[in-house]
């Protein structure tokens, strides 16, 4: 597809404004898509569902939304971001608006878990961080990758203690309708992102997206790396589900369970800052082993502490820093080794196996307690798992990958 050249009428699309318009995008889309943990008790108790029912629907929601990205992101890297975005801000609104009608597991699976899935994957914050990428120099891409992380963080401090006073004040259902209005929002901030998938001066190669996936999947450090973002996925989704429910089911107030949330969603936006500058001097890779193994840590402590206020709100916020830290690093290895012309593709399938630990986070976690009674097992699981990511990412080389076709390490 031929781009038409830069007009008088795009160039208003400066970095200022995308990297305004992308934080906003993050913020919001993923401000709304971090608090449907909240829903998990109002929802089970008004239909009489179990809690496995829910988390099957927000499992759904974490596969789809993992295999929509790339098909997002490779329709984003041929025709630019805004007809994708456009797409997805509606079928997001749709999927929130019917789990209020939903009546039946299968029907709260089929509208909050696949439709508003595939909503989440078209209106991805990556996708805006792709965008972001393009309008600034190699030297502050990490800082910008990290800056639109935060923002999405920044929405999950505002629309998790806001949502639950939604339920508290007018029911979960028309929480859920105002959430479903809110995500329209997106539809002008998309606008405002250049559709020119093209980046400012950066060699272009005779390169198809076919071919750069061939490349990458020939990239020892890029399997690994895909491995290691499984575990991540495992790791955010179980607690943004179920860590409302577990505050509950230990004897404190829900409202600390949505506070716990959002100070998760606050002190992430200190870790993907740091992480965003830390990249931009040090290895990413080694930062990478150091998150996952201090969840680990992180997560043994809670399980040791006594489960009082003040040890729900030190773990939300040591989670916090490590939440979504792993993006600037991972995104930013993508860039770095094969730049940034087609990351939204690249990153959409590193981004799948992330949805693929969501996805079993999320769904183990409401099986595991309906046959326990206890989400114990689960916080052992991602014990296990973080210790195994903080060795895998070792290996990885971050050296950039010589053009064309190379596919040596």
């Amino acid at each position: 597809m031929t781009l038409p050249p830069l007009t008088a009428a795009t160039t208003w699309r400066t970095p200022v404004v995308v990297l305004t318009a992308g934080c906003l995008i993050a913020m919001v889309g993923f401000g709304i898509r971090s608090i449907f943990g909240l829903f998990l008790d109002p929802m089970t108790v008004a239909k009489g569902w179990s809690r496995e029912t829910f988390a099957l629907a927000m499992a759904i929601q974490n596969l789809l939304w993992g295999i929509g990205l790339p098909f997002a992101g490779a329709l984003a890297d041929r025709f630019g971001p805004l007809g994708v975005m456009m797409t997805g801000a509606l079928m997001y609104g749709l999927g929130i608006f019917g789990m209020t009608l939903a009546d039946s597991g299968w029907a709260l699976h089929l509208t909050g878990g696949l439709l508003t899935g595939i909503g989440i994957a078209f209106t991805a914050f990556s996708l805006a961080l792709a965008a972001m990428a393009r309008v600034v120099g190699a030297e502050k891409r990490s800082l910008a990758l990290g800056l639109g992380t935060a923002a999405g963080s920044a929405g999950q401090v505002v629309f998790s203690p806001l949502s639950q006073g939604f339920i508290v004040a007018f029911g979960w259902d028309n929480a859920l309708l105002i959430l479903a209005a809110v995500t329209l929002v997106l539809i002008p901030l998309a606008m405002a992102l250049p559709n020119d998938p093209t980046t400012p001066g950066e060699t272009q190669r005779e390169q198809t997206i076919r071919e750069a996936v061939r490349e990458a999947a020939g990239h020892r450090g890029y399997v690994l790396l895909t491995a290691g973002f499984f575990v991540c996925g495992f790791h955010v989704a179980f607690i943004t589900v179920h860590f409302p429910a577990y505050v509950k089911d230990v004897g404190l107030d829900p409202y600390i369970g949505a506070y716990a949330i959002a100070l998760v969603g606050l002190f992430n936006i200190f870790g993907s800052l740091l992480s965003g500058l830390a990249g931009q001097h040090w290895s990413k890779k080694f930062g990478l082993s150091f998150i996952y193994f201090s969840r680990a840590v992180a997560i043994t402590a809670l399980l040791l502490m006594p489960k009082t206020e003040l040890t729900i709100y030190l773990f939300a916020a040591v989670m916090g820093i490590l939440w979504l830290s792993t993006v600037p690093l991972t995104t930013g290895i993508v860039a770095q080794v094969f730049g940034v012309r087609y990351m939204a593709t690249l990153f959409g399938i590193v981004f799948f196996s992330h949805q693929l630990g969501s996805f079993l986070g999320v769904w183990w976690g409401g099986r595991i307690f309906d046959e326990t009674g206890s989400y114990d097992g689960m916080w052992w699981a991602g014990i296990i798992l973080g210790l195994a990511a903080a060795i895998v990412h070792l290996p990885i080389n971050e050296a950039p990958l010589p053009r064309l076709g190379s596919n040596t390490e």
